[in-house]
C-alpha cells in the first residue's frame, strides 16, 4: 500500500508540474472543448426509455451550435459528434493538445430507488461527501472498458479510495476559474431554465484531473426520476439545458476577458 501511495504521489507531482506550464497565460477564451459523456459500448446511466449517452450527445451538439452561431472567433471542439466510445485519455488529450481555454463535460445522473432530482455541476476536488464520491466512482469506472487500463492510467482503480490520494495533491491552478464557470452554469439552470439546482460540488473526476484547463462536469438531471427523464428526452428540455450552458459560457468569457 505504501508503494502505491508513493507512486501516485510521483504521478500527481509530474502531472501538476505539466499542467502549470502547458496553458496559455493570456485571458482570452477562444477555444472550448465540449465533451458528451459516454458513447458507443458505454451507455452511461439509463431511464425507462432513454440512455445517457444519447441524451448528452444531443445536448452537447446544441451547446456547441449556440456558441458557434453567437460567439464569433471561438473555436468549438467536440470529443464526439456521433455514438462513439472515447477513452478518458483521448477526451483530455483533445483539450490539452489544442490548449483549450475551457472543458465542459456533459452527463446525466441516476440514483436507483430514490426520487432525486435537479442539476449539479462538478469541479475537480476532494470529495467531502459520500454521494459526490459515488458519482465520481461511477463516472470513473468507465476506464475499466479501456484496453490495458491499468497501464494506461498508472494503476488507478476507480473503486479504491486509496487511488484518490493523488487528487489531494492537485489543488489545480485552474480551480478558481472552474468554480467561476460552474457557478454560472448552476445560476442559469436555476434562474433562467427553471430547474432545481443542487449546486456546485467537488469530486475526484479523472477526466477533469487530466485536463490542463478550467474544466467542469455538468450533471443535467436524473434519468432515474421519471419527470426529469421526460424533460431531458424532449427537444424543448434539451434546448433549455443547452441554452443555459451557452449563456453561462458567454458570461464567463466576457468576465475572464475583462480581467487584465
Amino acid at each position: 500500500m505504501k508503494n502505491i501511495r508513493v507512486k501516485l504521489i510521483l504521478i500527481a507531482i509530474t502531472l501538476l508540474n505539466f499542467s502549470g506550464t502547458s496553458h496559455r497565460p493570456d485571458h482570452k477564451v477562444s477555444t472550448v472543448v465540449i465533451d458528451a459523456g459516454h458513447g458507443g459500448k458505454d451507455p452511461g446511466t439509463s431511464g425507462r426509455t432513454v440512455k445517457e449517452k444519447d441524451i448528452v450527445l444531443k445536448i452537447a451538439l446544441k451547446v456547441g451550435k449556440y456558441i458557434e452561431e453567437n460567439c464569433p472567433g471561438v473555436k468549438v471542439l467536440y470529443t464526439r459528434k456521433t455514438d462513439k466510445y472515447i477513452e478518458f485519455q483521448d477526451r483530455a488529450d483533445l483539450a490539452n493538445k489544442n490548449q483549450a481555454d475551457l472543458f465542459i463535460s456533459i452527463h446525466a445522473n441516476s440514483i436507483v430507488g430514490a426520487n432525486a432530482y435537479g442539476t449539479e455541476t462538478y469541479v475537480m476536488g476532494l470529495h467531502k461527501d459520500k454521494n459526490n464520491f459515488d458519482v465520481a466512482k461511477r463516472e470513473n469506472s468507465v476506464i475499466l472498458m479501456d484496453e490495458n487500463y491499468k497501464e494506461k492510467y498508472e494503476g488507478f482503480d476507480p473503486k479504491s479510495p486509496e487511488s484518490y490520494i493523488l487528487f489531494s495533491l492537485n489543488q489545480s491552478a485552474y480551480q478558481e476559474n472552474s468554480l467561476r464557470f460552474a457557478q454560472k452554469v448552476e445560476d442559469q439552470f436555476k434562474t433562467k431554465v427553471g430547474r432545481s439546482s443542487r449546486g456546485v460540488k467537488q469530486a475526484g473526476f479523472l477526466v477533469l484531473w487530466m485536463t490542463t484547463t478550467p474544466s467542469v462536469l455538468v450533471e443535467t438531471g436524473f434519468l432515474s426520476n421519471n419527470k426529469e427523464e421526460l424533460f431531458l428526452a424532449s427537444e424543448n428540455g434539451q434546448d433549455l439545458i443547452a441554452s443555459g450552458i451557452y449563456r453561462a459560457f458567454k458570461e464567463y468569457k466576457a468576465e475572464i476577458e475583462s480581467i487584465n
